[in-house]
């Protein structure tokens, strides 16, 4: 492991301790470089997320020796329930040589802890309450070479410097805007809002999702908004209810999320319990950063993962998985690096991270870029939700698609058509 020469001073500094900063902590640290990870808030802290992880999420748990037994408080699901188009369609997730065949359920507040520490097993440095400013450039080369920050409840000024900085700050990405990456508005944006109730379903083995959502505004007004809802069961109790929409939409500056789910939770049965009284907490709302809306994925000094990169999901929403991937892609990449003689061989190294991102997630993240613009239209939902939902066969290629769930090799015709799809696509 390389010495550090202070406790200041890593070969890598890592901003924000999400799912996406903590996997790359992780990474960097089992393959023993000396890595600082920066959280701004302390643990545990709260997020705005559906709680629900997909197998692919699962196998990054995995992947960080993450004890997911039931007995360490993690809950199992067997798949997905669809709604919509006066359709119910329970579908398990796919058996796939690649990915588990079960996702889980896990309290945000305490999932986003339960990683940061492991990374700390592993070998990182994390510093809580540190709240992480301006980046430190080279005057001659313009490259990022450490960051200030604010230490503590008494703020005290510190100085964090690494040849590397990995950008893990989420959506706002308060570091990458610094170092001149803006968002592009070429590509999807979403909300999600959400909150907990009490409620008889809470312990509901499968993760449910709404393709419809109607703001009822009184007899003939009723209209089908773009989105989707979703119910987990935590199986504490409570049930996380929540729904996500999109910015491909007229109505997405004008309406009130917090109304909207407020509306779609008292038109559903009473003895689900969603009513206002059994709310747990507040509705709650976070963007949906989505397909790679923000580039490039490295410059000078600095490697964006998560949704600091824009690494949402545009099928479906999900970000935790592609955060942890990319997480454990950019340690990948940085851990090359840092073995490579030369600064010309190690930028060599680091200017291919973007290139792997896109070959990953491009192609698909095109079709999802279609996809979001299609379900932007009330008549092209409604066709697809009262159509597509009636045929078994054709919802279990969606499911496949909308997770991202195929055998890269040597899966079936279904696995084979969407990998060609995505390779067909241009890059994203």
């Amino acid at each position: 492991m390389t010495e550090p020469l202070s406790e200041h001073t890593a070969d890598v500094i890592v901003v924000g301790a999400g799912p996406a900063g903590s996997t790359t902590a992780y990474h960097l640290a089992k393959s023993g470089l000396d890595v600082l990870l920066l959280e701004k808030t302390a643990f545990p802290r709260e997020k705005v997320c559906g709680d629900g992880l997909t197998p692919r999420a699962v196998k990054q748990l995995v992947a960080m020796g993450v004890d997911i037994s039931e007995e360490a408080g993690w809950l199992r699901n067997k798949g997905l329930r669809i709604i919509g188009g006066g359709v119910r369609l329970q579908l398990d997730w796919p058996d796939l040589a690649s990915y588990p065949d079960y996702g889980l359920v896990r309290k945000r507040d305490d999932f986003d802890e339960q990683l940061a520490r492991q990374a700390q097993k592993a070998g990182a440095r994390l510093y809580e309450r540190c709240n992480v400013g301006a980046p430190v450039l080279d005057d001659r080369t313009g490259r990022i070479t450490g960051v200030h920050a604010k230490l503590g409840e008494e703020k005290r000024d510190v100085v964090f410097r690494a040849p590397l900085v990995v950008a893990a700050d989420g959506n706002s990405s308060r570091i990458s805007l610094a170092m001149g990456l803006h968002r592009r508005e070429d590509r999807p944006m979403g909300v999600a809002v959400r909150t907990y109730f009490t409620s008889p379903r809470h312990d509901d083995d499968y993760l449910e999702s709404w393709l419809e959502l109607w703001d009822r505004r009184g007899p003939g007004e009723d209209r089908l908004l773009p989105g989707y809802g979703w119910i987990f069961g935590m199986g504490d109790g409570t049930s996380n209810v929540g729904l996500g929409v999109l910015n491909t939409t007229a109505s997405f500056r004008e309406l009130d999320w917090r109304e909207v789910l407020k509306t779609w939770c008292a038109s559903m049965p009473e003895d689900w319990g969603y009513v206002p009284e059994n709310m747990t907490g507040p509705i709650r709302g976070a963007a949906l950063p989505m397909a790679f809306n923000r580039q490039p994925h490295y410059t000078r000094g600095l490697l964006l993962v998560g949704d600091a990169g824009g690494l949402v999901n545009p099928f479906n929403g999900e970000g935790i998985a592609y955060a942890m991937e990319s997480g454990q892609i950019a340690a990948d990449v940085i851990v090359q690096a840092h073995a490579r003689r030369t600064p010309a061989q190690r930028e060599a190294a680091l200017l291919h991270y973007p290139k792997v991102l896109k070959d990953t997630y491009g192609g698909y993240y095109t079709l999802g870029r279609a996809f979001v613009k299609l379900i932007g239209n009330p008549k092209v939902m409604k066709i697809a939700a009262q159509r597509g939902l009636t045929h078994p066969v054709l919802m279990k290629f969606t499911l496949k698609m909308l997770a991202n769930l195929t055998d890269p090799t040597g899966g079936d015709a279904m696995d084979r058509i969407i990998n060609g799809l995505s390779k067909a696509a241009p890059k994203a």
